[in-house]
C-alpha cells in the first residue's frame, strides 16, 4: 500500500473554505472490477472559484465496445497512444488533493477510482457530494427526473453534457454550485450541512438552521426557547454548534418534531469542561424545568427512609430528613423507591414492621419475618443489636444488608421461583444504590474544597460535593464564588438535584489518572456499593 489519499477532515468548515473537484468518468461498461476508465474530467473549485483543470484520456488496453463509442464518441483509435489509468491515476490524485469530490451518481465515478486505485496501491479517503442526490433534496418538484441533461437545463448551465468527461464535469459543477446556493437560503453553510442534507429526514425544520449559526464547536450547554421566551428544553453537548444542528436533519420522533415546530431561539453557555457542561445541564433543567426534557426535572415529591430513634426503633418513609434519627437513606424522585428500600432492610434484618404497641405480638412476628416488642417479650438491648447492624450496614458494612439479600435471591432461583427472586433482585438494586449515594456525599462532603485534575489537564473545584469551577488545559483557574454560609452537615444530598450533581462529580472522580491536588480534610475514594447484581436463568 502506498498511502491513503488524504481528505478535507473539517465537517465545521465554512463551505466557501472548502476545496471541491468535481469529477466525471467515461468507461467500456458498467462494472469497475470487469471494466475500465476511458476519459478522465475535473475541475478543481475553491469558494467557487476555479483553480484547476485535469483531463485525459485513458487506453484501457482493450478494444471499446460500439455501444459506448456510439453514446461517448470515443473510439479505439482515440485512445491509442494516451497514457493507462497506473500513468494517469497518480497525477489525479495529486489532483484532487484533499479536496471533496462532487459527481453526479457519485458513486459509479468513486467506484471506478476506487478499483483502479486498490490495483495501484492506494486509498482514496475523500468526501464525497452527488449531485443527484442533492436534486432530489432540493428540485423535486420543479423537475421531471434528475438527470444530468435535465438539471443542466432547468439551471441554465452554459456547458450542455455530451458523455464526455470534461464537458460533463463542467456541467455538473455548474449544477452543484446552483444546488449550493439553493442550499444555502435553508441554512446549509457549513460541510458538514451539506453531508447531512441528502439523507435528511424530511426535516421539515431545516428552515431554522440559521439559528445555530452563532454557536461555538465548544462544548457547553445549549436552551430551546419557545416564541415567548420560555426554555422548552436543555442539552448539553462537546461540541455545541455540531450537536444542536442534528436536530434539524430529520427526526421522526413525535415529540422531536413538536419541540421543532416550537422553537423560536436557540442560547446558549460555553463551559470549560465536558464535566462542567453536565453539571450545568442538570442545574438548568431543574431551574426552568422545560417541557420536553424528561429526566432530571424537578421532583414533584421527595422521599427519605427514616430509621427511626426511639426505644425500640422502627424504619419510616418520610417526606424531609427528620432529626432524631439514627439515620437516613435518600433522596428518592419515588416513594416506591423507597419502600423497596425498606423491604430490602426488612428482608436483611428482621426489625419490627408494627407502628403501635397493642399488648399482642404482630402478624410479622407470629410469620417469624420480624422481631415484635409489642407484647413486651423483646428486651431492649437485644433489639438494639438489630437497629446496631443496620447503622453499621448503612454506614460502612454494605454487605451486612445486601448479603442476605444476595443469599435469598439465589436460593429462589434456584428454586425455580424467578418472579420472587426478581423481586429481591430490584430491592437490592434500590438498596445498594441507596447505600451508594450516602457513601459517596458523606465522602465528598467530609473533604470540604477540593480541588481535582486528570491526565488532559482538567481540573474541577468541588465545594461541600458541589461543583464551584472547572478549567481546562493551561488556562488559570477561576476565580470562584466565596462559599456560601456552611449549614448543618445533612447525612444524604438534601434534593434529588444534589444527588444527580453528586453523581457526576463522583464518577468524573473516580476515572482512572484523576488525582486531588488539594482538599481541605481527607479524600477517602473508598470501595464501590456492589449495586450490579444479575438473576441466575437455567
Amino acid at each position: 500500500m502506498l498511502g491513503v489519499q488524504r481528505t478535507f477532515d473539517d465537517l465545521g468548515a465554512p463551505l466557501h473554505t472548502v476545496p471541491f473537484v468535481v469529477l466525471d468518468l467515461e468507461t467500456t461498461g458498467t462494472s469497475p472490477g470487469g471494466d475500465a476508465i476511458t476519459e478522465i474530467g475535473a475541475v478543481r473549485y475553491l469558494g467557487g472559484e476555479l483553480t484547476g483543470t485535469f483531463h485525459s484520456l485513458i487506453d484501457p488496453g482493450t478494444d471499446i465496445p460500439p455501444l459506448i463509442t456510439v453514446l461517448t464518441g470515443i473510439t479505439t483509435a482515440m485512445v491509442v497512444g494516451a497514457p493507462r489509468i497506473e500513468e494517469a491515476l497518480p497525477s489525479l490524485l495529486e489532483f484532487i488533493g484533499d479536496a471533496v469530490i462532487v459527481g453526479h451518481n457519485v458513486r459509479f465515478d468513486k467506484a471506478f477510482l476506487d478499483a483502479a486505485a486498490a490495483r495501484l496501491g492506494y486509498r482514496l479517503a475523500n468526501r464525497t457530494a452527488d449531485t443527484c442526490a442533492l436534486a432530489r433534496r432540493l428540485l423535486n418538484d420543479e423537475v421531471g427526473n434528475h438527470r444530468l441533461a435535465t438539471l443542466a437545463t432547468h439551471l441554465r448551465s452554459p456547458v450542455t453534457p455530451i458523455h464526455r468527461a470534461l464537458d460533463d464535469a463542467r456541467a455538473t459543477a455548474h449544477v452543484f454550485f446552483e444546488l449550493l446556493a439553493r442550499a444555502g437560503t435553508i441554512g446549509v453553510v457549513y460541510l458538514e450541512d451539506l453531508m447531512r442534507l441528502p439523507t435528511a429526514r424530511g426535516a421539515p425544520h431545516y428552515g431554522k438552521l440559521q439559528l445555530t449559526d452563532r454557536l461555538p464547536r465548544k462544548p457547553g450547554v445549549y436552551l430551546f426557547r419557545g416564541a415567548t421566551g420560555e426554555v422548552i428544553y436543555v442539552g448539553k453537548a462537546k461540541d455545541l454548534r455540531s450537536r444542536v444542528r442534528t436536530y434539524f436533519y430529520g427526526d421522526s420522533r413525535r415529540k422531536m418534531t413538536q419541540m421543532m415546530r416550537q422553537l423560536a431561539t436557540v442560547d446558549h453557555q460555553v463551559c470549560a469542561t465536558e464535566i462542567e457542561a453536565a453539571v450545568t445541564e442538570i442545574r438548568l433543567i431543574d431551574r426552568y424545568a422545560p417541557q420536553y426534557n424528561r429526566r432530571s426535572r424537578p421532583a414533584r415529591s421527595t422521599h427519605w427512609v427514616r430509621l427511626t430513634d426511639e426505644r425500640f426503633p422502627r424504619l419510616s418513609v418520610v417526606r424531609t430528613q427528620q432529626a432524631p434519627a439514627l439515620a437516613h437513606l435518600g433522596p428518592f424522585r419515588h416513594k416506591a423507591t423507597a419502600l423497596a428500600v425498606v423491604h430490602a432492610i426488612w428482608d436483611a434484618i428482621p426489625l419490627r414492621r408494627c407502628v403501635g404497641s397493642g399488648g399482642r405480638g404482630c402478624r410479622f412476628a407470629q410469620l417469624g419475618v420480624a422481631v415484635c416488642p409489642c407484647d413486651g417479650s423483646v428486651d431492649p438491648a437485644d433489639y438494639r443489636r438489630l437497629t446496631d447492624a443496620i447503622v453499621t450496614g448503612i454506614d460502612n458494612g454494605p454487605g451486612l444488608l445486601l448479603d442476605p439479600l444476595r443469599n435469598r435471591m439465589e436460593s429462589l432461583a434456584a428454586a425455580q421461583r424467578f418472579e420472587e427472586a426478581a423481586e429481591i433482585r430490584d430491592r437490592y438494586r434500590a438498596l445498594g444504590r441507596a447505600l451508594e449515594t450516602r457513601r459517596m456525599w458523606r465522602r465528598l462532603t467530609a473533604a470540604g474544597m477540593m480541588w481535582a485534575e486528570d491526565e488532559t489537564g482538567e481540573a474541577v473545584a468541588i465545594d461541600g460535593a458541589s461543583l464551584a469551577g472547572a478549567w481546562a488545559g493551561a488556562s488559570l483557574p477561576p476565580l470562584l464564588a466565596p462559599a456560601p454560609a456552611m449549614q448543618p452537615p445533612t447525612e444524604t444530598p438534601p434534593t434529588p438535584l444534589a444527588n444527580e450533581e453528586l453523581r457526576l462529580l463522583w464518577k468524573w472522580l473516580d476515572r482512572p489518572g484523576v488525582s486531588v491536588i488539594h482538599s481541605t480534610a481527607p479524600f477517602v475514594p473508598g470501595s464501590p456499593v456492589p449495586v450490579a447484581i444479575r438473576l441466575s436463568t437455567p
